[in-house]
């Protein structure tokens, strides 16, 4: 039997990783972890990994932490919340971990986001303030001060 998969096989693999996708949407502040997600999805972990990379571009929880900060936005421009709630609001366990992968996304700590951004969508509808408001993937971010990137370092 060879390796390759029918169109059939292959509609039913994309279905299976849709579905991932989905609960991961619907999810995002419960605790998900790979595993869970293959295991409920019928496929290994290491599986799961490699064909939803191929599928959507970054494995699942890279998707995961997005979407993640991606609603600690919406919540962090609402202001209402400390930063401490919107980061176990939105399902993660650890204020470093998440504060990091905001900065890694966003481009500016959830603080910072937090005190400039909270009223950068008013009267904007819903679907153009998220496109406006996505963070971007994949350690993508523009710096916050490209010319402190590029000072010369004293000794």
């Amino acid at each position: 039997m060879t390796g390759k998969l029918t169109d059939a096989q292959q509609l039913r693999e994309l279905a299976r990783l849709r579905r991932v996708r989905d609960r991961i949407d619907r999810d995002y502040a419960q605790p998900l972890d790979v595993e869970t997600l293959a295991h409920d999805a019928g496929m290994s972990g290491g599986h799961l990994s490699r064909q939803f990379r191929i599928a959507y571009g970054e494995p699942p929880y890279a998707y995961l932490m997005t979407r993640r900060i991606e609603r600690a936005m919406a919540l962090l421009r609402r202001g209402d919340l400390s930063v401490t709630e919107v980061c176990f609001a939105v399902g993660c366990g650890s204020l470093g971990t998440f504060t990091t992968r905001f900065t890694e996304l966003v481009g500016v700590p959830p603080g910072v986001y937090r005190r400039q951004d909270t009223n950068t969508t008013e009267g904007m509808p819903s679907c153009v303030a998220r496109q406006v408001t996505r963070p971007i993937r994949n350690r993508e971010a523009p710096e916050a001060d490209p010319q402190l990137a590029s000072a010369p370092h004293s000794n």
